[in-house]
């Protein structure tokens, strides 16, 4: 302790303030964050009877979803000022486990991925925070959020309290819940409300489930209002005790929300998940739903004094891998687009519905509505020539160690990425075989599978197709098998059994293959930023399929969006300056991909396209999207 004497009347009141500036300074820092300054509220959020109430004044939640992990961080802000200015109030979004932890141990919360700078700008822009953490969170991605390690574990039970998924999902909400517990509301923070998991109510596998994820929460310091979701089928099983519970639809349904009332009275009802459109399976439509039925339903919905959160209000992109799949009533992969046909498109531009729900909130607003933020230019630029080009059998030498195995092994646990598996990408399974006849899957390949004999390609499995015919020949042939994971289901009962690559024997006349070399081709930016080194070769007037083709496209200026359309080619993903920006596929719907400005250089920029069977040769940039023909949601 140090004791300090001070005589003068004069110097004691120079001390005092000193001693009162030091404490703020002292005060500052303890209490911020990233800058932040901690202001400590005594009551968040509330349910008082049919209403919520925020630090003891009523409050009607008026959210919309925007999920930072779909949107380029430059274009962070941009998004949330136009929810700001429609009248939103409060911003949702998922927290992807199986992008923030890649690999077991392995925590990845920069750049893309700072979640912690995604809230203090939410926070800055005036927008409240519903928060949804999972650990799975649907949200159409692949494995609707979980890390495929998991899968690594042959017995393991996901969204349960099976040991090997509790122990990883402590695991990580030790690093994530940490850095969130800062900004919650009674912190002086955004967050005035965290999600419980995420409609469990139809899954309901297990009862101690959810009641230990409220606790693996609360013990880590959570302490605003929690909630669960569910829609209708799952309302009656998916609460917790203390816990609101929210409903999803997009059709309002009156029997919804007395049942909702039924099984929790007295409470105001918060409908999480307005579906103010739909997602698309490759080779369906482009799902809309009209403007005026959209707003007909929110109308209604305020007008019944009741909440809403749109989702999505800006779908956004699954860049990437990302996409998850459908499998009822057979199985679907998503596509690389998540437009949504929500408010605001998938380039951020504004639509017809974003237009009516602006007139819409702002008679719900004390104050007048900010200006419309200006729209980012959208540019069509010189198609970029394919000048160059390597056979997938070229690139063989810059993928991971071949793995040698008598049996097939899926994906998830072959012996790269330090043990963790191959996520996402393509594998590729050979053999020797010296006869030809009936080559039968099984419904072994997941998800789809290129199929040659000495490097020349003789068919496909997909997702109906069992049974090649493989030719005869003299000797011992090569038999290879390009696997792709198209996306593992996002939703249902069937999460456990989302193995990917070859999951089990492919019989050639009835006996099954034996003594495989395994390459993993996972297309990591690792990956492609490898393939800079290799021999690439000028383009041949008959290239070799699969492959892949070296471009440049040129930018004069600041670079501006733009929208990759690719007339000629048929399947295969396309990455710009390393960046992997998705899938594309010739059976749609989507026909372009977007391509953010501030994924371009002024200058040159490199395109690679990795093509599975046939080629146009060039890529082209459009000024506005093409996601296909429509076809309303029913």
């Amino acid at each position: 302790m140090v004791v300090l004497t001070v005589r003068s009347a004069h110097k004691r009141r120079y001390f005092v303030l000193f001693l009162t500036i030091a404490g703020f300074i002292i005060f500052r820092h303890m209490g911020t964050q990233r800058g932040r300054v901690q202001v400590v509220r005594r009551v968040g959020l509330s349910v008082n009877s049919s209403q919520f109430n925020l630090e003891g004044e009523p409050f009607r939640i008026l959210g919309g979803s925007v999920h930072y992990f779909r949107v380029p961080r430059a274009y962070w802000k941009d998004r949330l000022m136009k929810m700001k200015a429609c009248g939103i109030n409060t911003l949702t979004t998922y927290v992807p486990w199986s992008l923030h932890e890649p690999e077991r141990g392995s925590f990845q919360f920069r750049g893309q991925l700072d979640l912690e700078a995604f809230l203090q700008l939410a926070e800055e822009l005036g927008l409240w925070v519903i928060l949804r953490p999972g650990p799975y969170v649907c949200s159409e991605l692949d494995l609707g959020g979980l890390p495929s390690w998991l899968l690594r574990d042959e017995q393991m039970k996901v969204r349960t309290t099976y040991p090997g998924f509790t122990e990883a999902v402590n695991v990580f909400f030790n690093k994530l819940i940490p850095k969130v517990v800062p900004f919650q509301f009674k912190k002086g923070g955004p967050i005035i409300a965290v999600q419980v998991e995420n409609e469990y109510g139809s899954f309901a596998e297990d009862a101690n489930y959810m009641p230990f994820i409220k606790e693996a929460l609360e013990s880590r310091g959570i302490s605003e209002l929690l909630l669960t979701c569910d829609n209708h089928d799952g309302l009656m099983n998916g609460g917790l005790s203390g816990v609101l519970r929210t409903i999803n639809f997009q059709k309002l349904n009156h029997n919804d929300i007395k049942q909702l009332e039924a099984v929790q009275p007295k409470s105001p009802t918060l409908v999480m998940e307005y579906w103010t459109g739909w997602f698309d399976g490759w080779g369906d439509l482009h799902h809309v739903f009209p403007a005026e039925d959209m707003i007909a339903v929110v109308r209604e919905i305020l007008r019944r004094g009741m909440s809403i959160n749109l989702y999505m209000f800006h779908g956004g992109t699954n860049f990437g891998f990302m996409n998850g799949a459908a499998d009822n009533p057979s199985y679907k992969p998503l596509i690389t687009s998540y437009d949504y046909d929500a408010p605001l498109s998938e380039a951020g531009d504004y639509t017809p519905k974003y237009h009516l729900l602006r007139d819409l909130f702002s008679h719900y607003q004390s104050v007048k509505l900010p200006d419309m933020p200006v729209l980012h230019a959208k540019d069509r630029y010189e198609a970029a020539i394919m000048f160059q080009h390597l056979s997938l059998w070229d690139v063989l030498p810059f993928t991971h160690t071949p793995f040698k195995t008598q049996t097939p092994v899926n994906m998830e646990n072959l012996p790269v990425n330090n043990g963790n598996g191959q996520s996402y990408g393509y594998t590729l399974y050979e053999t020797t075989i010296t006869s030809g006849g009936s080559l039968r899957s099984g419904n072994n390949v997941r998800d789809r599978a290129l199929v040659f004999v000495d490097r020349s390609f003789i068919g496909v499995f997909e997702f109906k197709t069992l049974e090649l015919a493989v030719p005869d020949g003299k000797g011992e042939r090569t038999l290879s098998l390009l696997v792709e994971n198209c996306g593992r289901v996002n939703y249902g009962k069937a999460l456990d059994s989302q193995r990917k690559g070859l999951v089990g024997d492919i019989l050639l006349n009835n006996s099954p293959l034996r003594n495989f070399v395994i390459r993993s081709l996972d297309l990591t930016p690792s990956f492609i930023e490898s393939l800079y080194r290799a021999p690439w070769k000028s383009l041949p007037h008959k290239p070799s399929f699969p492959g892949f083709f070296l471009g440049r496209m040129f930018v004069n200026g600041y670079p501006s969006d733009t929208f990759i359309k690719l007339p000629g080619w048929s399947k295969g993903v396309v990455f710009i300056n390393g960046q992997n920006l998705g899938r594309y596929w010739h059976i749609g719907p989507q026909q372009t991909l977007y391509l953010p400005g501030p994924f371009l250089n002024s200058g040159i920029n490199e395109v690679i396209v990795f093509e599975e069977t046939e080629a146009d040769y060039k890529v082209h940039f459009e000024d506005t999207p093409d996601l296909g023909m429509t076809v309303d949601v029913q």
